[in-house]
């Protein structure tokens, strides 16, 4: 309960929001918009729920004129199961609201037209959260795939592209079926505002990535992955290969054969405490031993 009342208290509405709701009610539409700002709610405190159960740092969960979102204060380095539980809490929300919607509608507790309208809010937020765009729930689930596989930079970047090929594609297929639709236009506005942004800024989202490696803020990584590096490669060419869920002891390899090894945290101490930003591996491993 203590838990939950921490959770309302970072709820933060969106200004314009009120307009919504002023407009809603003067032109007869506010039980519609209720409903789906309740459906949304409930969504993202889905999120922030699972967050809050794992301990994350959560900033604030705001309600949107055009939907929601539970920022967390969460930089890649928790373990990836529990991102993705955290990423499918918003989404399963949505299985119980309709399980329970149609309990009423059976007892009739619930008029037919009003569980109609209750069931197609639903499914619209369901499908279009899952739509694979950053930072949809399905772009996220898209990110922590690729993370499975590819360092953090890799995977980012991946997961952009493939948003910005999507939401594209959702672009043409909206201007074909229903160019009218204003609503959509402002969500899918919204979406490539998003996309440009982290674009400009994994640059910066990967060195946050690194730093809280570097400070210790992190859980224990699930698998242990060697990375095999040549001893003219550039410690941030290095840092660049680092992956989600995983701690890396540094192979350094001369002519094929192993020359050392370093600890990922030397690297990350060299690069941000004693400021090697242009150092090569070789050059750690004289330092240090």
């Amino acid at each position: 309960m203590i838990r939950m009342m921490t959770l309302l208290r970072l709820i933060s509405i969106h200004p314009l929001l009120w307009i919504v709701i002023a407009l809603s009610i003067a032109t007869a539409h506010f039980l519609e918009v209720s409903l789906l700002l309740g459906i949304i709610f409930i969504h993202e405190m889905g999120h922030a729920a699972a967050a809050s159960f794992f301990s994350w740092r959560i900033k604030k969960i705001s309600l949107l004129p055009f939907g929601g979102v539970a920022e967390m204060d969460e930089h890649g380095n928790r373990p990836l199961k529990e991102e993705t539980i955290v990423v499918l809490a918003g989404p399963l929300q949505h299985v119980w609201m309709v399980g329970l919607a149609y309990l009423l509608f059976s007892l009739q507790l619930l008029p037919e037209d009003l569980f109609h309208l209750f069931l197609n809010y639903n499914l619209m937020i369901f499908v279009f959260n899952l739509f694979p765009v950053w930072p949809l729930d399905g772009g996220k689930l898209v990110f922590l795939l690729l993370s499975l596989k590819d360092s953090f930079p890799r995977a980012h970047q991946f997961t952009l592209l493939i948003s910005l090929f999507c939401l594209s594609l959702f672009s043409v297929l909206i201007l074909v079926t229903a160019p009218m639709h204003l609503n959509v236009w402002v969500v899918i506005f919204f979406l490539f505002f998003s996309l440009y942004h982290e674009w400009k800024q994994r640059r910066y989202i990967f060195m946050r990535f690194l730093l809280e490696r570097y400070y210790g803020k992190k859980a224990t990584p699930d698998i242990l992955k060697p990375i095999q590096a040549n001893e003219e490669d550039l410690v941030i060419h290095v840092l660049e290969k680092f992956q989600r869920g995983c701690k890396h002891p540094i192979i350094v390899e001369a002519d094929g054969r192993e020359t050392g090894k370093l600890d990922e945290n030397e690297l990350l101490h060299a690069y941000f405490s004693e400021k090697r930003l242009t150092d090569k591996i070789s050059d750690l491993l004289f330092s240090y031993y």
